[in-house]
Protein backbone atom coordinates (compact mmCIF):
# COMPACT_ATOMS: atom_id res chain seq x y z
CA UNK A 1 0.00 0.00 0.00
CA UNK A 2 1.30 3.36 -1.31
CA UNK A 3 -0.42 6.41 0.37
CA UNK A 4 1.86 8.79 -1.82
CA UNK A 5 1.48 7.80 -5.36
CA UNK A 6 1.75 10.74 -7.59
CA UNK A 7 -1.41 11.24 -9.48
CA UNK A 8 -1.82 13.48 -12.90
CA UNK A 9 -3.37 16.88 -12.82
CA UNK A 10 -6.02 15.73 -15.04
CA UNK A 11 -7.98 12.91 -14.11
CA UNK A 12 -10.37 12.21 -17.04
CA UNK A 13 -13.32 9.26 -16.54
CA UNK A 14 -14.88 7.18 -19.19
CA UNK A 15 -18.57 7.08 -18.44
CA UNK A 16 -20.03 4.50 -20.65
CA UNK A 17 -23.51 5.48 -19.98
CA UNK A 18 -22.81 9.28 -21.21
CA UNK A 19 -20.72 7.45 -24.41
CA UNK A 20 -23.98 5.51 -25.22
CA UNK A 21 -25.80 8.00 -25.15
CA UNK A 22 -24.07 9.92 -27.36
CA UNK A 23 -23.15 6.96 -29.36
CA UNK A 24 -19.69 7.09 -29.43
CA UNK A 25 -17.18 4.19 -28.51
CA UNK A 26 -15.42 4.40 -25.22
CA UNK A 27 -12.15 2.78 -27.09
CA UNK A 28 -12.10 5.56 -29.55
CA UNK A 29 -12.25 8.00 -26.32
CA UNK A 30 -9.87 6.53 -24.79
CA UNK A 31 -7.41 6.26 -27.81
CA UNK A 32 -8.30 9.88 -28.48
CA UNK A 33 -7.17 10.91 -24.19
CA UNK A 34 -3.96 8.96 -24.62
CA UNK A 35 -2.77 10.22 -27.64
CA UNK A 36 -3.31 13.66 -26.35
CA UNK A 37 -1.33 12.91 -23.16
CA UNK A 38 -3.60 11.85 -20.37
CA UNK A 39 -1.75 9.83 -17.89
CA UNK A 40 -4.55 7.73 -16.09
CA UNK A 41 -8.52 6.54 -17.43
CA UNK A 42 -10.67 5.60 -15.15
CA UNK A 43 -13.51 3.62 -16.31
CA UNK A 44 -17.04 3.95 -14.93
CA UNK A 45 -19.76 1.52 -15.72
CA UNK A 46 -22.73 1.94 -13.56
CA UNK A 47 -24.91 -1.55 -13.43
CA UNK A 48 -24.88 -4.73 -15.10
CA UNK A 49 -21.01 -5.30 -16.67
CA UNK A 50 -21.58 -6.96 -19.78
CA UNK A 51 -19.24 -9.02 -21.79
CA UNK A 52 -18.90 -6.45 -24.21
CA UNK A 53 -18.17 -4.26 -21.39
CA UNK A 54 -15.88 -6.84 -20.23
CA UNK A 55 -14.38 -6.68 -23.24
CA UNK A 56 -14.36 -2.92 -23.78
CA UNK A 57 -12.16 -2.36 -20.64
CA UNK A 58 -9.80 -5.08 -21.13
CA UNK A 59 -8.75 -3.34 -24.23
CA UNK A 60 -8.78 -0.07 -22.11
CA UNK A 61 -6.54 -1.28 -20.01
CA UNK A 62 -4.21 -2.54 -22.64
CA UNK A 63 -4.38 0.56 -24.39
CA UNK A 64 -3.09 2.59 -20.95
CA UNK A 65 -0.65 -0.37 -20.37
CA UNK A 66 0.59 0.80 -23.87
CA UNK A 67 1.10 4.17 -22.88
CA UNK A 68 2.29 3.94 -19.80
CA UNK A 69 -0.89 5.59 -18.25
CA UNK A 70 -2.71 4.46 -14.87
CA UNK A 71 -5.78 2.44 -15.33
CA UNK A 72 -8.73 2.54 -12.87
CA UNK A 73 -11.92 0.53 -12.70
CA UNK A 74 -14.88 2.28 -10.78
CA UNK A 75 -16.84 0.78 -8.02
CA UNK A 76 -15.34 -3.07 -9.41
CA UNK A 77 -12.85 -4.06 -7.61
CA UNK A 78 -13.04 -7.65 -9.03
CA UNK A 79 -13.17 -6.27 -12.45
CA UNK A 80 -9.69 -4.56 -11.33
CA UNK A 81 -7.91 -7.56 -10.16
CA UNK A 82 -8.74 -10.09 -13.43
CA UNK A 83 -7.19 -6.39 -15.27
CA UNK A 84 -4.41 -5.81 -12.58
CA UNK A 85 -5.69 -2.09 -12.21
CA UNK A 86 -6.58 0.34 -9.87
CA UNK A 87 -10.03 0.72 -8.71
CA UNK A 88 -12.00 3.61 -7.20
CA UNK A 89 -14.82 3.30 -4.95
CA UNK A 90 -17.16 5.67 -3.42
CA UNK A 91 -19.07 5.77 0.33
CA UNK A 92 -21.68 3.18 -1.07
CA UNK A 93 -19.48 0.80 -2.68
CA UNK A 94 -17.42 -1.51 -1.06
CA UNK A 95 -15.39 -0.55 1.83
CA UNK A 96 -11.52 1.02 0.88
CA UNK A 97 -10.45 -2.59 2.93
CA UNK A 98 -12.77 -4.88 1.26
CA UNK A 99 -12.11 -3.39 -1.83
CA UNK A 100 -8.21 -3.71 -1.30
CA UNK A 101 -7.86 -7.25 -0.49
CA UNK A 102 -9.87 -7.98 -3.65
CA UNK A 103 -7.67 -5.39 -5.91
CA UNK A 104 -4.42 -6.64 -4.37
CA UNK A 105 -1.88 -4.42 -2.31
CA UNK A 106 -0.62 -2.91 -5.13
CA UNK A 107 -3.50 -1.41 -6.63
CA UNK A 108 -4.27 1.56 -6.84
CA UNK A 109 -7.12 2.78 -4.74
CA UNK A 110 -8.91 5.56 -5.06
CA UNK A 111 -11.81 6.72 -2.43
CA UNK A 112 -14.75 9.07 -2.76
CA UNK A 113 -15.48 11.87 0.12
CA UNK A 114 -17.95 14.45 -0.02
CA UNK A 115 -17.31 16.28 3.23
CA UNK A 116 -15.37 17.02 6.17
CA UNK A 117 -16.49 14.35 8.32
CA UNK A 118 -16.43 11.81 5.35
CA UNK A 119 -12.64 13.06 4.55
CA UNK A 120 -11.39 12.52 8.21
CA UNK A 121 -13.10 9.36 8.58
CA UNK A 122 -11.21 8.24 5.70
CA UNK A 123 -7.47 8.78 7.35
CA UNK A 124 -7.57 4.64 8.47
CA UNK A 125 -8.67 3.89 5.22
CA UNK A 126 -5.76 2.19 2.49
CA UNK A 127 -6.48 4.62 -0.36
CA UNK A 128 -3.96 5.82 -1.89
CA UNK A 129 -5.61 8.99 -2.94
CA UNK A 130 -8.91 10.66 -1.67
CA UNK A 131 -11.60 12.37 -4.37
CA UNK A 132 -13.62 14.98 -2.77
CA UNK A 133 -16.63 16.77 -4.43
CA UNK A 134 -19.16 18.13 -6.17
CA UNK A 135 -16.76 20.91 -5.92
CA UNK A 136 -19.15 22.91 -8.04
CA UNK A 137 -22.79 22.15 -8.99
CA UNK A 138 -23.17 19.09 -11.46
CA UNK A 139 -25.16 17.44 -14.06
CA UNK A 140 -23.67 13.58 -14.02
CA UNK A 141 -24.89 12.02 -11.29
CA UNK A 142 -28.70 11.82 -10.66
CA UNK A 143 -28.56 12.64 -6.86
CA UNK A 144 -25.44 14.93 -6.15
CA UNK A 145 -23.78 15.37 -3.04
CA UNK A 146 -24.25 19.15 -1.63
CA UNK A 147 -21.59 21.34 -3.45
CA UNK A 148 -18.25 21.77 -1.82
CA UNK A 149 -17.44 25.21 -3.00
CA UNK A 150 -13.83 26.79 -2.84
CA UNK A 151 -13.61 27.70 0.24
CA UNK A 152 -14.39 24.11 1.81
CA UNK A 153 -12.09 22.39 -0.28
CA UNK A 154 -9.20 25.02 0.73
CA UNK A 155 -10.08 24.20 4.53
CA UNK A 156 -10.59 20.56 4.03
CA UNK A 157 -7.38 20.17 2.23
CA UNK A 158 -5.78 20.57 5.77
CA UNK A 159 -7.56 17.63 7.00
CA UNK A 160 -5.43 15.04 4.98
CA UNK A 161 -2.66 14.51 3.23
CA UNK A 162 -2.94 12.01 0.69
CA UNK A 163 -3.77 13.47 -2.89
CA UNK A 164 -7.00 14.72 -3.43
CA UNK A 165 -8.38 14.60 -6.54
CA UNK A 166 -11.93 17.62 -6.68
CA UNK A 167 -14.57 16.35 -9.08
CA UNK A 168 -17.74 17.73 -9.95
CA UNK A 169 -18.44 20.73 -11.98
CA UNK A 170 -15.29 22.15 -12.70
CA UNK A 171 -14.77 24.20 -15.93
CA UNK A 172 -12.07 25.82 -17.51
CA UNK A 173 -12.67 29.37 -15.84
CA UNK A 174 -12.18 27.63 -12.24
CA UNK A 175 -9.37 24.94 -12.94
CA UNK A 176 -6.54 26.51 -11.93
CA UNK A 177 -8.60 27.94 -8.74
CA UNK A 178 -9.29 24.57 -7.85
CA UNK A 179 -5.86 23.30 -8.16
CA UNK A 180 -4.94 26.81 -5.93
CA UNK A 181 -7.17 25.81 -3.22
CA UNK A 182 -5.43 22.75 -2.75
CA UNK A 183 -6.42 20.46 -5.19
CA UNK A 184 -3.75 18.08 -6.49
CA UNK A 185 -5.56 16.76 -9.55
CA UNK A 186 -8.78 17.20 -11.21
CA UNK A 187 -11.30 14.87 -12.55
CA UNK A 188 -13.50 15.54 -15.57
CA UNK A 189 -15.96 13.37 -17.39
CA UNK A 190 -18.21 16.03 -19.79
CA UNK A 191 -16.13 18.67 -20.70
CA UNK A 192 -13.73 15.83 -22.20
CA UNK A 193 -16.68 14.95 -24.50
CA UNK A 194 -18.77 17.42 -26.54
CA UNK A 195 -22.34 16.95 -27.86
CA UNK A 196 -21.12 15.50 -30.99
CA UNK A 197 -17.78 14.08 -29.86
CA UNK A 198 -15.01 12.75 -32.76
CA UNK A 199 -11.47 11.08 -31.99
CA UNK A 200 -10.29 15.03 -32.91
CA UNK A 201 -12.38 17.07 -30.56
CA UNK A 202 -11.80 14.93 -27.46
CA UNK A 203 -7.89 14.67 -28.51
CA UNK A 204 -8.11 18.75 -28.71
CA UNK A 205 -10.01 18.96 -25.07
CA UNK A 206 -7.48 16.47 -23.58
CA UNK A 207 -4.65 18.71 -24.99
CA UNK A 208 -6.02 21.51 -23.66
CA UNK A 209 -7.04 20.69 -20.36
CA UNK A 210 -3.40 19.42 -19.94
CA UNK A 211 -1.95 22.25 -20.79
CA UNK A 212 -4.33 24.16 -18.66
CA UNK A 213 -3.54 22.14 -15.95
CA UNK A 214 0.32 21.96 -16.54
CA UNK A 215 2.35 24.01 -13.83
Amino acid sequence: MMFMRVIPRLYPILDTALLEKLRFPAIAAAEAMLEAGAGILQWRCKGHVSRHALREAERIAQLCWQSGALFVVNDRADIARILHAGVHVGQDDLPPAVAREIAGPEALLGFSTHNANQLMEAADAPADYLALGPIFGTTSKANPDPVVGLENLRAWRLLTGRPLVAIGGIDRLHARSVLAAGADSIALIRDLIPEEPSKDSIRRRTEEWLHLLSP
